[in-house]
């Protein structure tokens, strides 16, 4: 059975994703239905920044990247970066690649970490940039009018 991670926003990059040691032998383009990004999770090491969340929305789709892990093992790997289980939970939702519906890990940050006033710094959206290949041209450009914090 072959294990997945659906990023959708730093770890869209996946330089990063080889950074952080994370074994896969296919990246594909991926959505997540009835969802919409979100930067509303507050940065546990900068509190006036945020990073990327999904929320519940009936009429929007998250774009991202679904990883086939070399096994269901790596998931683990990536715990660490997410805060998981304390800042964000990890859980299997049904993404849509090309080949269909696909049986993904997702990160959701948890309640008691966001705050809806916040921005996220400019080189976090340059990892979600990065993955400009495995997104729509719309979603995108989108993405690139994200407002950032100062620097």
């Amino acid at each position: 059975m072959n294990s997945y991670y659906f990023a959708y926003g730093s770890n869209m990059n996946p330089d990063r994703m080889r950074t952080r040691g994370l074994e896969f032998d296919l990246a594909v383009s991926a959505t997540l239905p009835q969802s919409q990004l979100l930067f509303n999770k507050r940065a546990a090491d900068a509190p006036h920044r945020s990073y990327a969340n999904i929320g519940f929305h009936h009429s929007s789709v998250v774009e991202g990247v679904a990883y086939r892990l070399k096994d269901h093992q790596q998931i683990f790997k990536m715990d660490p970066f997410e805060g998981a289980p304390r800042l964000y939970s990890r859980d299997i939702f049904t993404v849509h690649s090309s080949d269909g519906p696909i049986a993904a890990w997702v990160y959701v940050a948890n309640k008691a970490m966001l705050q809806d006033d916040l921005k996220p710094a400019r080189w976090y959206l340059e990892h979600l940039l990065a993955g400009r290949e495995f997104l729509s041209e719309a979603y995108y450009q989108r993405l690139t009018q994200v407002e950032c914090v100062p620097e």
